[in-house]
Order: C-alpha cells, then structure tokens, then sequence
C-alpha cells in the first residue's frame, strides 16, 4: 500500500512536539504548507491576559474611584431640596454623573486587574441606582406615596 502524499506522518510529528516540549518549549514556527502569504496581517500582541498594569495605570484606577466614591457620598448631603422642579432635575443629574463615574470606574479597574476596586465600583454602581430609585419610583406610580415631577 503506498502512503497518499496529502497524509501527513502523525506519529513523527508528534515525535517532534514532544522533543521540542523536552527541550524547553521553543517555537518551532509554522510548518513548511502552512506559511503566510506575504502582505497577510500579523496579529498584534495586545493589552491580552498576560499584560501586566502599569503603576500609573492602577494609581488612575484609585484616583477615579476615590473621586467617584466621593461624589456617591456627598449625595448623602445634598443641600438643597430636591422634592421638584429644577431641583429635582439637578439632583437626578448628579444621581446620574454617580451611575456614569461608576462605570468609569469599574472599567479602569477591569482593565488594571484590581479586584477590590472594581467591588468597590459596582457597589458604587448599585448605590446610585438606589438613589435614583428613591426619587423615580414615587414619580412613576411604582410607590405606594406618589410624587409630582414639577412643583405646584
């Protein structure tokens, strides 16, 4: 029986992997049919899993999240009353700037690989959604109190 030449000899193959797997793991490269052809992109080695944060990018990371969680804070001591009108909108536009900052944040710190800052940015995310909540909701017909959007 003779072999067809499209077969390939996997035995040998193989054989050589695990020389190469013995050896220390070195790239042997594509093999002799499965070239590139020239012009063809090459995939560029990107921020992938195995990229490593920079310092400054991790201290970015802390420094919008402070500022963020700063912010989810001070609407605790919100100085104005925000019952209707144009109060009410300024602070549901604050309540909203909380929502876009924890987003911020939770994405830099995904990116730097931070664990408890992101933990910290979707507890953020949660709080001003409840914010929100409590002044929506009423306004809305999903509370048992209801609340007018503008001021009689």
């Amino acid at each position: 029986m003779s072999k067809d030449p499209a077969q390939r000899d996997w035995d040998r193959e193989l054989a050589e992997i695990d020389k190469l797997m013995a050896a220390g793991g070195a790239d042997p490269g594509p093999a002799a049919g499965q070239l590139r052809p020239t012009g063809a992109a090459m995939p560029r080695a990107s921020g992938g899993a195995g990229a490593v944060p920079s310092p400054r990018a991790a201290l970015f990371t802390w420094l919008r999240l402070g500022l963020a969680l700063t912010l989810g804070a001070a609407m605790t001591q919100w100085p104005y009353t925000h019952g209707c009108g144009l109060q009410l909108y300024l602070y549901l536009g604050a309540v909203g700037a909380v929502v876009v900052a924890s987003f911020w944040s939770m994405v830099s710190s995904w990116r730097t690989r931070s664990a408890f800052a992101h933990f910290l940015a979707i507890a953020l995310l949660f709080w001003g959604v409840t914010l929100g909540a409590r002044e929506l909701l009423p306004r809305t017909g999903y509370a048992r109190t209801a609340a007018s959007w503008t001021c009689p």
